[in-house]
């Protein structure tokens, strides 16, 4: 009969665990911050008939729902599993980032058409204005992106902590606008300028869109190689081969696995075990990890057919958590 065993153990390499308390603070005061700029930015980009300012404002408006939104998937995230959500609700965390990302991209959409505009007619801009505004939302945004630093193994802390960095990029990009105003009184500069926060906006963006979609098809996280973890395995004595080998995300800082061990030599123990789940948390970062093993002696298609998932495989091509679709015989072991 095969055996089972199950990792829940989650501290890890290259990953941390659900999102530590003491980021509900940085969180908090993250959003009072920003939304209190966000109020003062666009007021005076309304008085300063600046687009550079208004478009910083609106881009600060989408992260304040970001950091938002963040923060409740962290603390989804810590919540128990139940008999209905049997990993609890961590992967709130990933649909957090993807939502983040998707509303930064509505936010770049407003301000390029916006810009466009200005750029066909042109209006008068207080440049003295922009500096002092745009100078406080570097220590704003450069205050709030310290504050996260030190969850970067979190995609879902990563996106808050890379939306702030580049809003403090942004406002630097906004001060050099300002002055390039002034010193030449070419107003074209502002438009200009706003096309400039779209891309630098787009280009933060899209690492962030593409992983949290990843992940959120249960798609392999993007630091792991699904051959290494496959050869890893192969490498443990007495296992004869790695079939039905699926990693996907739990959520945006736990990663788990499913994998079918043949060892001819009948079932290793306990010890064995473990040993798998160590060397799979401290090289790959996974911690949950579930080994099935099958004593079978193989046959001449790989692992023959006393695989049960075998049948559903065949019925079902191509499916796999990990994103690797499966083929069956010679080249079975193939990712």
């Amino acid at each position: 009969m095969p055996a089972h065993h199950h990792s829940s153990s989650h501290s890890h390499h290259g990953h941390s665990h659900a999102p530590q308390a003491g980021y509900g603070r940085a969180f908090a005061i993250g959003i009072v911050l920003n939304l209190g700029f966000v109020i003062v930015e666009a007021g005076y980009g309304f008085w300063a008939d600046s687009m550079a300012l208004l478009s910083d404002a609106g881009h600060n408006l989408s992260d304040v729902l970001g950091l938002a939104i963040a923060w409740g998937a962290a603390l989804l995230a810590r919540r128990g599993p139940t008999e209905r959500f049997t990993y609890g609700l961590r992967s709130s965390s990933i649909l957090a980032a993807l939502f983040n990302a998707l509303l930064l991209l509505v936010a770049v959409g407003g301000i390029v058409w916006e810009s466009i505009g200005r750029l066909i007619e042109p209006t008068p801009v207080a440049a003295v204005t922009m500096l002092a505004v745009a100078g406080i939302g570097i220590l704003v945004n450069g205050f709030t992106a310290f504050l996260f630093m030190g969850g970067q193994n979190d995609l879902n802390i990563r996106g808050a902590f890379l939306h702030m960095v580049a809003d403090a990029a942004v406002s630097l990009g906004v001060v050099l606008g300002g002055l390039a105003i002034l010193w030449t009184g070419a107003d074209w500069i502002d438009p200009i300028l706003s096309l400039v926060i779209a891309a630098v906006i787009l280009w933060s963006t899209w690492g962030l869109l593409n992983q949290s979609l990843t992940l959120s098809l249960q798609g392999v996280p993007r630091d792991i190689a699904v051959p290494d973890v496959r050869k890893a395995l192969e490498r443990m004595p007495g296992v004869a081969r790695v079939h039905h080998l699926h990693v996907w995300a739990v959520s945006t800082s736990e990663t788990a696995l499913t994998a079918h061990l043949v060892m001819p030599d009948g079932h290793p123990g306990d010890r064995f075990l473990a040993e798998a789940q160590r060397e799979l948390k401290e090289h790959f970062g996974i911690g949950h990890t579930t080994l099935q093993i099958e004593i079978h002696r193989p046959g001449p298609q790989e692992h023959a057919s006393e695989c049960p998932l075998d049948h559903h495989d065949h019925a079902h091509e191509g499916h796999n958590h990990g994103g690797h679709p499966h083929h069956h015989g010679p080249s079975h072991l193939s990712p």
